[in-house]
């Protein structure tokens, strides 16, 4: 016989996100990773001699990878 319990609690008493904040927060989070990568290949850019650029190109296709996450969200939650 196996027997189940409802989900308790963490003891950091963290809880768990609904589904539709979820879906609020990817927009959010789709604009801060963008923000961050373009950030970091900007840094890359910046380091002496003559900058790390397979890095800030790297860094350049997570920011676009992003922004096409963002696009998705905001085109399927009707905020275009």
């Amino acid at each position: 016989m196996i027997v189940t319990f409802p989900p308790q609690p963490s003891a950091c008493g963290a809880v768990p996100v609904p589904a539709q904040a979820n879906r609020q927060a990817e927009p959010m989070q789709a604009y801060a990773d963008a923000c961050n990568a373009l950030s970091m290949a900007a840094y890359y850019l910046r380091q002496s001699p003559c900058g790390n650029v397979p890095a800030a190109m790297r860094k350049t296709g997570l920011a676009l990878a992003a922004l096409r996450r963002l696009n998705a969200a905001l085109v399927q939650g009707g905020a275009a």
